[in-house]
C-alpha cells in the first residue's frame, strides 16, 4: 500500500515538475548564450583586447577611443538620420494603408498580401534587389535612358552625401507593410458604434480619424515605433547587402561599425564597446516600453 502511495506521489511529483524540465534547456540555453555573452561582451569593452581577447582591466580606455573616433560620430549621425526617416516614412505609410484597406475595398485580401509580401523576405535580398535597382549602370537610371530620358540621374548609391537615404528607401519599402498590419488590427478592434455616434453628431470622416480613430491607436503607434527602433538599430544586413557602408564608410551604422572593427580590423575592445552602446540604446527603448506594460497590466 505505501509503495503504491510512493508511486502515486512520485507521478504527481513528475507531472507538475514537467513544464520545468521541457523549459529548462531553452532557459538554460538562453542564459548562456545571450545574457552570458552579454556578460562576457561587457567585460571585453572594459580591456585591451585587439585580436584575441584579454581579461586584464583596462578601465574606459575603449570607450574613450571610441569617442575620439570619427567614424563612430559618422556611424550616429547616420543611425539618427535613418532611424528618425526610417520610423517616421514608415508610420506615415502604414497607417495610410491600413486606413485604405479599413474601407472594405475590394480585393482587399489581395492588396495586404503585396503589401505584407516584402516582410517576409530577409533585409538581405532586400539590399540585394534594392542594390540592382538604384545601380546606375543597371537599374532605375539605365531604363530611364532607355526609355529615352537622357537627362534623368539618379545616382545616390554612389554619393556619400545621399547613399544613406537609399538604405531608407530600402527599409521603408520592407517594413511598412508590417506596420500596416499593425495599423489595420487597431483599426479593426475600435468598436464601431463609437464612430456611428460622432457620424450622428454630424461629423465628418476626415474628423473622426483626426479626432477619434487616430488617438485611439496610440498604443499601436507605441508598440510600431518599438519595433522599428529597434529594426533600425540593429541595422546590419541591409547595409552590408545595399552598400557595404561605403562609398567609403558614408553608410556606417553603429552595427556596421562594431563587425567591422571587432572581425575585420583587430579592434575587438573597440568593437565591443560599440556593441555596449547599441545595447544601451536598445535598452533606453525597450525598458520604457516594458515598465508601461507592467504598470497597464497591473492598474488592470
Amino acid at each position: 500500500m505505501s509503495t503504491q502511495k510512493s508511486q502515486r506521489q512520485w507521478g504527481d511529483y513528475l507531472q507538475a515538475a514537467l513544464p520545468k524540465i521541457v523549459v529548462a534547456p531553452t532557459f538554460i540555453t538562453t542564459l548562456i548564450f545571450i545574457y552570458g555573452f552579454i556578460l562576457w561582451n561587457a567585460w571585453l569593452s572594459f580591456t585591451k583586447s585587439r585580436l584575441l581577447p584579454k581579461y586584464d582591466w583596462a578601465g574606459l580606455i575603449q570607450y574613450e577611443r571610441l569617442f575620439a573616433n570619427e567614424r563612430w560620430w559618422v556611424a550616429a549621425q547616420n543611425l539618427l538620420i535613418f532611424g528618425s526617416l526610417f520610423i517616421g516614412i514608415c508610420l506615415l505609410i502604414g497607417i495610410l494603408l491600413a486606413i485604405l484597406l479599413d474601407q472594405r475595398i475590394r480585393a482587399e485580401g489581395a492588396l495586404r498580401t503585396i503589401y505584407l509580401y516584402p516582410m517576409a523576405l530577409s533585409f538581405i535580398v532586400t539590399g540585394t534587389a534594392w542594390k540592382w535597382i538604384l545601380n546606375p549602370g543597371l537599374g532605375l537610371e539605365r531604363l530611364m535612358h532607355e526609355w529615352g530620358f537622357e537627362q534623368f540621374t539618379f545616382n545616390w548609391l554612389v554619393d556619400s552625401e545621399m547613399a544613406i537615404y537609399t538604405v531608407v528607401i530600402a527599409g521603408v519599402w520592407q517594413s511598412s507593410g508590417f506596420v500596416m498590419a499593425l495599423f489595420l488590427a487597431g483599426l479593426r478592434g475600435i468598436d464601431d458604434s463609437i464612430i456611428k455616434a460622432a457620424q450622428v453628431d454630424g461629423a465628418g470622416l476626415p474628423r473622426i480619424y483626426r479626432s477619434i480613430i487616430i488617438p485611439s491607436l496610440r498604443p499601436v503607434f507605441f508598440s510600431a515605433i518599438i519595433i522599428l527602433s529597434h529594426i533600425a538599430i540593429k541595422s546590419f544586413d541591409l547595409v552590408m547587402a545595399l552598400t557595404g557602408g561605403g562609398p567609403g564608410y558614408a553608410t556606417d551604422l553603429p552595427a556596421t561599425f562594431m563587425y567591422s572593427f571587432a572581425f575585420t580590423r583587430g579592434q575587438l575592445g573597440m568593437g565591443a564597446a560599440s556593441a555596449m552602446m547599441m545595447l544601451g540604446a536598445v535598452a533606453a527603448i525597450v525598458v520604457p516600453y516594458l515598465y508601461s506594460e507592467l504598470r497597464s497590466t497591473r492598474r488592470g
